[in-house]
Formats: structure tokens, C-alpha cells, sequence
């Protein structure tokens, strides 16, 4: 999931004619301000802050849906509305929290966002914490 959301952010950052180069510093200047974005650190401190926030959306996740069976039965809709809920605390707390304004979430730039966090992060997450877990023998 968290490949499949990074790789959708390079994507989606060159077909609106940006520079990917750009992403994961990006990222980085999430927790780190904007200085790090000149450090030659910057991307692999950004891929390592992606991951380290993907990291807690699947663990809220796999938690909640060992407790909840209705998720592990109905993961088809469990993780759509599980995107859409990673969606609006990222946009509508985390980031502007963050940068001080709102971001877009309006025609083209919603679309895509609801793409990387509906279907390529929330739905994978729920089709992959339906399964039992494995016991050690």
C-alpha cells in the first residue's frame, strides 16, 4: 500500500506536469520544515516519513479490523470508507495543520487523491486484513 500511494504521488506529479524529483522532499518537509528540501537527505528522509505514516495507517487499521469482524467481511466497503476516512484526516487536519492552508480538494486534484487513498491504500489494507492471522506453531 504504501508503494502503491508513493508511486501514485510520482504519477500523478508528472502528469500534472510536475517535478517528481520533488515528492519525497516534499514529504520530508512534512515533519522537518522546508530547509531539508535542499539536503541531498531529503528523499530517502522522506520515504522513510511516508512509511512511517503508512505504517500507523495499517496498524489503526489491522487493530480495529481484528476487533471488528463486520470489516473483515465487508472489506470491500471497510476499506473504501477507510481511504476516504485517511483522505479527510490528511487533508482536512494533518496537512493543513502542518502548512497552514487548506489544500485542494476540488475536480481533478479530489479525484486523484480519493484514487491514491481509496483504491490503491484502503482497499488493498482491507483486502489483505481479512485474512486470519497466522499462529506460530
Amino acid at each position: 500500500m504504501g508503494t502503491l500511494d508513493i508511486l501514485s504521488a510520482f504519477l500523478w506529479t508528472v502528469l500534472t506536469g510536475g517535478n517528481p524529483a520533488n515528492v519525497l522532499p516534499g514529504v520530508a518537509s512534512g515533519p522537518f520544515g522546508g530547509a531539508i528540501t535542499e539536503s541531498t537527505l531529503a528523499a530517502p528522509i522522506g520515504l522513510l516519513v511516508h512509511f512511517a505514516i503508512m505504517l500507523a495507517m495499517v496498524a489503526v487499521y489491522v487493530v480495529v479490523a481484528q476487533r471488528v469482524p463486520l470489516l473483515k467481511r465487508q472489506w470491500v466497503v471497510a476499506g473504501l470508507l477507510y481511504g476516504l476516512i485517511l483522505w479527510g484526516v490528511m487533508y482536512g487536519i494533518v496537512l493543513p495543520l502542518r502548512f497552514g492552508s487548506p489544500f485542494p480538494a476540488e475536480g481533478w486534484a479530489l479525484v486523484r487523491q480519493l484514487i491514491s487513498h481509496c483504491l490503491l491504500v484502503g482497499l488493498p489494507l482491507a483486502w489483505i486484513a481479512r485474512r486470519e492471522p497466522v499462529s506460530a506453531a
